[in-house]
């Protein structure tokens, strides 16, 4: 089968579910698994190129709106015709829930039940540590300085925060991601502030400028050096490498509670046992 991924999260799932070998064409910002970065390149995820999508003779696109904008995209794949469905994971349920649409998508069910399960396993693992915290830390997500946005309440960040044993200052408001400002931010005086800029690589971010903002240098966690910069890659993209994510945020959070992260043994959870 012939598949194109229009989105890094899209092409996560694929690796998870021993999928890569079927992806012939993938988004410019797709970089896991490691064999796709030796695939043809379609454009940006906001920008794909569909007229390249259909040279590739595709079976199935997996198409995505985790990102305003991208409706422009699932025009274009109907204009042409090409089959295609649309993912929109905004919360970790809905990941696994993904996982069966690819399945059936693909013909694949018997391996996705067993990735389905693989993955909610691994979820109840996380939580159960988080269930032992008694202390909370209260975190503030930064996913764009200016205008400043911040998962909410629906939001896959909120649960990997409860799962880690923290607390997403933000999960008090229903939306997916919240537009805000720094005001609004200062006020809530979080424990934690956890940059995660999307899109954006860890080396660009400079913690150093959020002492800049108005009354910013007043706030808990710049008192206490807790502005910390975070994997884009575990935290921005809704798919199951958020299981990294849930780990790495724990230790950080709770180090006398979760289990030492092993990057190999880590990124073997996330390595599909079949690959077809």
């Amino acid at each position: 089968m012939r598949i194109v991924s229009l989105c890094p999260s899209n092409t996560e799932l694929l690796g998870f579910m021993g999928l890569t070998s079927f992806i012939v064409g993938v988004d410019n910002y797709s970089d896991w698994p490691a064999q796709v970065n030796d695939l043809p390149r379609l454009g940006s995820d906001l920008d794909i190129d569909i007229a390249a999508v259909e040279a590739l003779q595709p079976d199935l696109v997996l198409a995505s709106l985790t990102v305003p904008g991208m409706e422009k995209n699932i025009e274009g794949l109907k204009e042409r015709g090409l089959p295609f469905i649309t993912l929109n994971p905004k919360s970790l349920s809905d990941i696994a829930d993904n996982m069966l649409e690819v399945g059936k998508a693909t013909g694949q069910e018997e391996i996705a039940q067993a990735v389905y399960s693989k993955y909610v396993g691994l979820l109840e693992q996380f939580a159960e540590f988080g269930r032992k915290v008694e202390e909370r830390p209260r975190l503030y997500w930064e996913w764009w300085p200016k205008p400043v946005f911040t998962p909410g309440g629906t939001n896959w960040l909120t649960e990997i925060s409860n799962m880690a044993g923290g607390h997403n200052v933000f999960a008090d408001d229903e939306r997916a991601s919240v537009k805000t400002d720094w005001e609004d931010v200062r006020k809530r005086d979080p424990d934690y502030i956890l940059m995660a800029w999307v899109g954006v690589k860890e080396k660009q971010m400079k913690p150093q400028l959020l002492k800049q903002r108005p009354d910013w240098p007043e706030m808990k966690a710049i008192k206490d050096n807790r502005v910390m910069v975070m994997e884009e890659s575990l935290y921005c993209r809704p798919s199951p490498r958020l299981l990294l994510g849930i780990q790495k945020l724990g230790i950080l959070l709770h180090p006398h509670l979760f289990p030492a992260y092993d990057e190999q043994k880590a990124e073997e959870w996330v390595c599909p046992s079949i690959e077809l």
